[in-house]
């Protein structure tokens, strides 16, 4: 006899209508941003939009920069869902990264304003701090065809990129003493660098850069790990 699997549980509707305001207001964050900067941004723009009042917005976020805090975790979150598909789906691990970066692409190509402002918000950032994790139901109710979001490993984007690298070096993509961490730091800058430099000028252009940019990483890892061999065959 056949069982069919079984649904979510429904939703209380209190917390229901709490995390669609929160995504709402991220939402309405979004679009603001590519109009005018987070600091000339009012919060009365926001709660306009999403009928609330400029009392309430503070118990949904202390500050703004809180909301856009929200908004960067909903990126990410959508991002590493995407990398793990693709992990899931693909044997090479440079295809996977591949893959992340076209889809990052996207996302900053379709709101670069946004885009500049999560990129200077992380530079001003003093200290690295660790978000609240997003409950199951609210990752549910921020992307509904995202099937299995809501038991997604609670990582973000950088995990995602440093186990495709591992399935490279373990496939013979990159070579076995390729250095991870230097990997990893050539990736973040390219990750980040690219979507700032042509955000204003061409954003249409960031997938296309990013493609090239990795073929330069990939050649580099390959040739900084062959003259680690050299040096260690020579000594």
């Amino acid at each position: 006899m056949h069982t069919p699997p079984s649904q979510p549980a429904k939703i209380p509707l209190r917390e229901r209508k709490y995390l669609k305001t929160r995504i709402r207001l991220a939402q309405a964050l979004r679009t603001h941003l590519e109009r005018v900067s987070l600091e000339e941004l009012a919060v009365r723009d926001l709660c306009d939009e999403v009928e609330l009042s400029e009392a309430t917005f503070f118990n949904y976020f202390p500050k703004k920069s809180d909301l856009l805090a929200y908004l960067s975790q909903l990126w990410s979150l959508e991002l590493a869902w995407f990398g793990q598909q693709s992990l899931s789906q693909a044997e090479s691990g440079l295809a996977v990264v591949q893959a992340v970066f076209e889809r990052a692409a996207q996302q900053f190509q379709a709101a670069p304003g946004t885009t500049g402002e999560l990129i200077a918000w992380q530079a001003r950032m003093r200290t690295r701090q660790a978000p609240q994790p997003l409950s199951p139901n609210e990752r549910r109710l921020a992307y509904p065809d995202h099937a299995g979001i809501e038991i997604l490993e609670d990582q973000g984007i950088e995990q995602i990129l440093v186990k495709s690298v591992q399935r490279a070096t373990e496939r013979g993509e990159l070579p076995p003493n390729a250095h991870l961490p230097t990997i990893m730091v050539s990736l973040i800058s390219v990750f980040y660098g690219v979507p700032l430099a042509l955000r204003l000028n061409n954003p249409a252009g960031i997938g296309a850069m990013y493609r090239q940019q990795l073929v330069l990483v990939w050649a580099g890892v390959r040739q900084l790990a062959g003259r680690r061999v050299e040096t260690t065959t020579g000594n």
